[in-house]
């Protein structure tokens, strides 16, 4: 079996000009496919680079609002033909029209331009712009993908999705084998000293879980680039620098399966009636009455 191929779009995007980032996408979309990738993976928001508003200028969240995409648009259309035409799997991110509020979307297009599933970012960012002005998804999707590599089941999060343990969790548990994740955001935050501990979470989701995961993240100086990948035991695959690049991360499927089934105790044993607390909803009373006994 050959390996699975993934292909991380680490670039700088253009702004809100989304022509300009049609254009560049599909440009990187066909370094990937010289590379023999399977899938190519695009940072988080790609139509609109991630860009956000000024929440203080009068009509700026209209105008940003007004940059989301449907999901049957021009935009998605463009990948789907380019996708049929190389042959290859694109995983693009857009802005996605919606009501209320526009969603941050992941759609997964197969090699023969079908979208295979689309996920909206459950964890939005509602403590900031421009996320504040996004509706969240509510639930977590995985598909069968086929490739030259055989068939994989392939999950999706997105970005601040991966701050939450249960967000691979339910990925893995739907059957996933490996997760893509869209990403914007500073890997290494050297303002808040936390360092390395975003890429070093994000090997924890691939090891705790069982599954391959894989992170494409914007380039400097927009991000800090980094995009990564780790195996489903917890191994690197694959770290970028900060700078724009294609960057091929390969997944051995014959050896992700052989360590899964040889630590599927690890899933076996999972107590979920023990675990009824963290399906509480965060509005509900539980969070105070903890915070009260923590204050006795």
């Amino acid at each position: 079996m050959a390996n699975l191929k993934i292909a991380l779009l680490q670039m700088v995007s253009c702004a809100m000009d989304q022509r300009a980032n049609l254009l560049k996408g599909e440009e990187y979309c066909r370094r990937a496919a010289q590379l023999d990738a399977d899938i190519a993976l695009f940072p988080e928001m790609w139509n609109i680079g991630y860009q956000r508003y000024d929440a203080g200028e009068e009509g700026a969240r209209e105008r940003w609002i007004a940059s989301a995409i449907p999901r049957d648009g021009e935009f998605v259309h463009h990948y789907r033909r380019l996708a049929r035409e190389l042959g290859m799997a694109i995983a693009i991110t857009y802005l996605e029209s919606w009501e209320p509020l526009p969603r941050n979307s992941v759609s997964l297009i197969d090699r023969n331009g079908e979208v295979a599933l689309t996920y909206a970012k459950v964890h939005t960012c509602a403590f900031d712009e421009p996320e504040v002005a996004c509706t969240p998804g509510d639930d977590f999707h995985v598909c069968r993908l086929d490739t030259d590599a055989g068939g994989v089941r392939i999950g999706a999060m997105i970005c601040f999705d991966r701050e939450f343990p249960e967000s691979a969790r339910v990925l893995m548990l739907k059957g996933a084998e490996i997760i893509l994740t869209p990403n914007a955001c500073a890997l290494n935050d050297r303002e808040s000293g936390l360092g390395d501990v975003r890429i070093d979470q994000f090997r924890g989701r691939a090891f705790e879980n069982l599954v391959g995961v894989a992170m494409a993240n914007y380039a400097e100086p927009q991000y800090d680039g980094r995009s990564v990948a780790f195996g489903a035991d917890g191994a690197l695959i694959l770290q970028a620098d900060e700078q724009e690049g294609v960057h091929l991360a390969e997944f051995d499927l014959e050896k992700l399966r052989a360590w899964r089934r040889k630590e599927v105790v690890r899933n076996q044993q999972r107590k979920p009636r023990s675990y009824r607390l963290i399906t509480s909803d965060p509005a509900c009373g539980t969070d105070r009455e903890l915070a009260a006994r923590r204050d006795e």
